[in-house]
Order: structure tokens, then sequence, then C-alpha cells
């Protein structure tokens, strides 16, 4: 197995991870970037790469396809000297220094890591779930939820926790209506959210309901909902569906050698990118459950580089 050392190795493929590159390359600290293979079922980009139309990050008024900026990214990285390999870490040693990247054909003896693996949103999926994909589906209503097929449509949430709260209210300020769709009677967000998603005119709630089917032509027009307790199947016309059901971080490669929260993200000191292991920083979405953008995503991994300088006595 090729062994190879490097100052910098970074984990990941988003805006975190090459951004986090592009800092590095710049400091000339030649950084090494394992992009993945299909980790987690997903290009070499993150999330990004399954987007559309991006039209929030700034620098590009008309908007960008979400491949094209990560291609954009990589090509930067690329650009400064970062040498990527598109290779899965499928196991990472962090008790001694320098710490150990492995994948299937090589092993990186870093002095930093900066871990920038993301986190999937969770998908429901049933019959055309996936046909409408980024043509109505979304799991991020603060992400796509302001785009002109959304506005003044009905529109409809999947889930019963906090976020589905927030993504409801979030969703009014654009649709006609907004839908919650909940498999049971009551819902597991804090009262608080409940209160406030309850008590909007413009949200009606659907108790003990599942989505069957998604349906339309070119995007997303209806859905085929079932009620749990009459078995009655109703057809409501919405053009945005919305999965508010939770994201898993990719995390599961560390094998416990991070300190994680109860949700499995990568827990980080106050203020920093530093984890529970000096040398070892964490970027972008793998250890943030609250924002999960690429410019927020862009700029811990911008931080994780002036700490790793500190810490390098650069």
């Amino acid at each position: 197995m090729e062994e190879i050392k490097t100052r910098v190795c970074i984990i990941g493929s988003g805006p975190a991870a090459h951004t986090a590159a592009i800092y590095a390359a710049r400091a000339e600290l030649k950084p090494i970037l394992f992009e993945g293979w299909m980790a987690n079922d997903i290009a070499p980009g993150g999330q990004l790469t399954t987007t559309t139309d991006v039209e929030n990050f700034p620098g590009f008024p008309e908007g960008i396809m979400g491949g094209e900026l990560m291609d954009r990214c990589r090509s930067q990285s690329l650009r400064f000297g970062t040498q990527v390999f598109t290779e899965t870490v499928n196991k990472v040693d962090f008790s001694s220094t320098p710490f150990k990247i492995t994948t299937d054909s090589k092993t990186v003896v870093a002095d930093t890591v900066v871990v920038a693996t993301g986190a999937v949103a969770k998908r429901l999926h049933f019959s055309g779930s996936d046909t409408f994909w980024n043509r109505g589906i979304s799991a991020c209503a603060v992400c796509d939820g302001a785009a002109p097929i959304f506005r003044n449509k009905p529109l409809a949430v999947i889930g019963g926790g906090d976020s589905a709260m927030e993504e409801a209210n979030f969703l009014t300020k654009y649709g006609s209506k907004v839908y919650i769709i909940h498999r049971r009677d009551t819902f597991r967000a804090s009262k608080i959210m409940q209160n406030r998603a309850l008590t909007n005119p413009k949200i009606e709630v659907l108790w003990n309901s599942v989505t069957e089917e998604a349906y339309g032509e070119r995007s997303l027009t209806g859905l085929k909902v079932r009620n749990m307790v009459t078995d009655e199947v109703s057809d409501l016309k919405v053009s945005g569906l919305f999965f508010a059901i939770g994201h898993e971080p990719a995390t599961k490669f560390l094998d416990g050698q991070l300190e994680l929260d109860s949700d499995g993200y990568v827990l980080t000191k106050p203020g920093t990118t530093q984890t529970s292991v000096r040398g070892v920083f964490a970027a972008g979405d793998v250890q943030d459950k609250k924002y999960r953008q690429a410019i927020t995503a862009a700029g811990t991994g911008s931080f994780s580089c002036f700490v790793i300088f500190v810490h390098l006595q650069f």
C-alpha cells in the first residue's frame, strides 16, 4: 500500500473541503484531499451535485447549477496545488500523531486533518419520489423555498419535529398554503414550535397520513396521501414537497475516534472548528446541524485553515 506524507489532509468534497484546500494550498502547505467515490451514494462534490439551480451563493447573480459550482471549486483547489484523490476514506487513526488516513489503495500520514464529509438529508422513497427530486421535491426549504416554481403555490412538508415546523413556517412566506403531512396524531416538536405552526393560518396539518405517490408532468403537481386510520387515499394538489425528517452526518468511518453529539455530528469547541482530538478539525455540515448552507460550510472551511496555521506555527 502506497504511503504519502503531508502537513494537511482534507476528507470531503463539498464547499467546506475545497475552501480549506484552497486556503491551505495558497499557503504552500501542499494539502491532500480525498473527495470520495460515491461516498454515501453521492458523487464527488457533495450534496450540491444533487441540486439544480443555486441562487443564494454570492457571485452568481443569475444562479449556477450545483454541479458546476462544485466543479469550479475543485478546479480552484487544483489550480493552487491541492492533490485530489477520487477515493473514499474507510479508516482513520487519530490515536497518535502524525495521523493516518487510509483508503483501499493508500495511507496518508498527516500532521493535521480536516474532516468535511458533510451530512445527507434523509429522504423517503415512494412512487415518483425519485422522478420529481429537484423537480418539485426537495429536502431544504431554506435553500429552495423561494424558487419561482414554489411562489404562490400550495406546498407540503413531511415531518413532525422542530425542523418540519420551522420549514413549514418558512414556506408560508412564499407558498399560498402549506400542508404538514405527519404519520402520527401528535408532533414530537417542541411546544413552542408546534404552537407557531398550529396557529399559522396558512398551515394545515394532515394527521395520521403518509405519502404514497408523487405525480406530475415536467414538475410535481400533486401527491397521493393515505390516511392510516381510515385507509382513505386523497389527492393533494401541491407544487412542492419538502422532506423534513432529519439529516445523517457522514461520521461512521471515524469509528468513535472523535467526540460526537447524540445525532452523530462531530462536536467542536465553541467558536472554533477544533474537535476533541488536537490537530483534527471539522468543517461544514458534518459539524453544523443548524445552518447547513454552502456559504456557512465554506466559512468553516477557511476558518479551519486559520487554526491549522496556528497549530503548525506557520
